[in-house]
């Protein structure tokens, strides 16, 4: 009985560990790991729109572009957010090639290990035609766009890095784009 109040006394003692998103500490279990990238410079980081997202970036337009690119990473939680095929598909989807032109053809894939994660990447061009909203019956029609994306397979699930934007601004931040998704690590 000493024993186990003696236990109990130093368990007590302990302070309490919180956490926030923004201040996670590594213990040796990954209940709070999550998936950290480096953000490469001249990208401008923004607050993300919705819960789903856990980050989300601007990458400012190449000269001539009429607009920026934005990457946004997605976090839907364990087991949730569909495949790494589904999702691969889905994007490409989104790009339509002029003259009826197939995506999936033109899209390339690799698939790679980055700190010990595998990941699965997509690079095509085209028409970006996505719904505006999830659900929604309004699409884009964005000519001479191009989507890079990335999905990261953690012990915790997929995250998923997508990458739109015109062009030749997604051409002019595909390195710190490549940089971006080799940073990642679950910790």
């Amino acid at each position: 009985m000493k024993t186990i109040f003696v236990l109990l006394i130093v368990c007590l003692s302990y302070p309490v560990q919180t956490t926030t998103a923004f201040d996670r500490r590594q213990t040796n279990s990954c209940d709070e790991c999550q998936l950290r990238f480096k953000m490469p410079d001249g990208w401008v980081s923004e607050a993300p729109s919705s819960k789903m997202r856990v980050a989300q970036y601007r990458l400012p337009k190449a000269a001539g572009d009429a607009e920026d690119a934005s990457l946004v990473v997605y976090y839907f939680g364990s087991a949730q957010g569909g495949s790494v095929e589904s999702n691969i598909d889905r994007w490409i989807s989104q790009m339509e090639q002029p003259r009826s032109g197939s995506s999936k053809e033109k899209a390339k894939t690799e698939t790679l290990t980055v700190n010990g994660l595998k990941v699965t990447t997509v690079d095509v061009a085209g028409t970006y035609i996505a719904e505006v909203s999830p659900g929604s019956a309004t699409h884009y029609n964005k000519p001479s766009f191009r989507l890079r994306g990335a999905v990261v397979e953690t012990p915790k699930g997929f995250y998923f890095a997508k990458l739109i934007g015109p062009e030749k601004t997604v051409g002019h931040w595909e390195k710190s784009f490549n940089a971006f998704v080799r940073s990642s690590e679950f910790k």
